[in-house]
């Protein structure tokens, strides 16, 4: 299943675009992808058995494509869950899952424009997690059974809120900002790709590939952050793992390689998408021109 928030409404992906959920299911299930979450085995059993009949797709419109958890109760996010990534910050493998947060005020969807707070913005590829049955203390055994899918996700840093001092330092502050936890084109359940433990990650900035790596290579796989973060918190449906970036990030480059006004960004996941944002002065900054 490929599911889609089109112009803020519930859709499923089909051949030729999307169907509305609440149309095709009669009202059974309403247009807010939350309550879909919220009822998420009913509905997944539902998708299993529907068929399409005499209801013609819609045609797929960037413009109208939103983030396909619109409203997440919570945001998670893994640091340094890539080896590469963990030496090229200098920093010694953790032992277990690093966990800050990104404030749900910052999702947006996958083709937005982001207005950029600072000079020291930096891009993070990240396969994102969505929660579909919540829980406490989640087995690592059963963690799947709690996921609804995949998307793609860019973990957007403001890098001089984040380390600036004193410690400890502003991470969940500096990754927070708006538009700065874009994800999309769409959730894709894990029976839809043949090795979802092992998706090929791109990031691209204007053209020149900056990361590239496997999701394989995580430090701590999907079921061993989901026992890890319920071992504290319920997570909930709709809830969101940003599940860390590789190498290649901009601000340990020498030299630095930081977004810029007007420039774009490409992420990529094999089998679930792209997502395109562009990025502006702040509205203070244009103003001051």
């Amino acid at each position: 299943m490929r599911l889609y928030n089109v112009a803020g409404r519930a859709a499923l992906g089909t051949p030729g675009g999307t169907v509305d959920i609440e149309t095709a299911s009669a009202g059974r299930y309403s247009a807010d992808l939350m309550d879909v979450y919220a009822n998420w085995t009913e509905f997944r059993d539902w998708v299993a058995t529907w068929r399409p009949g005499d209801l013609d797709s819609r045609p797929l419109n960037d413009l109208e494509i939103g983030p396909p958890s619109p409203k997440p109760g919570q945001v998670f996010a893994i640091g340094l869950n890539y080896r590469g990534h963990a030496e090229e910050a200098g920093i010694a493998l953790p032992k277990e899952p690093m966990v800050f947060t990104k404030f749900p005020s910052a999702v947006t969807g996958p083709y937005t424009t982001v207005a950029l707070p600072s000079g020291s913005v930096d891009y993070e590829a990240e396969l994102v997690v969505v929660i579909g049955t919540g829980g406490r203390d989640i087995n690592i055994e059963e963690a799947w059974d709690h996921v609804a899918g995949l998307t793609v996700g860019q973990d957007l840093s403001d890098r001089e809120t984040q380390l600036r001092p004193p410690d400890p330092q502003q991470f969940n502050l500096g990754k927070s900002f708006a538009g700065f936890a874009p994800i999309g084109p769409c959730l894709v359940t894990p029976d839809e790709l043949s090795q979802p433990n092992d998706l090929e990650i791109r990031c691209v900035l204007n053209g020149e590939e900056m990361q590239k790596a496997r999701t394989s290579e995580f430090l701590f796989s999907i079921p061993e952050l989901i026992a890890a973060l319920s071992s504290t918190v319920e997570l909930r449906p709709g809830d969101l793992i940003f599940t860390g970036t590789p190498d290649g990030v901009g601000w340990t480059r020498d030299p630095r390689r930081l977004i810029g006004v007007d420039d774009q960004l490409t992420t990529i996941i094999e089998g679930i998408g792209e997502m395109r944002h562009a990025f502006t002065a702040p509205i203070t900054e244009r103003h001051r021109s």
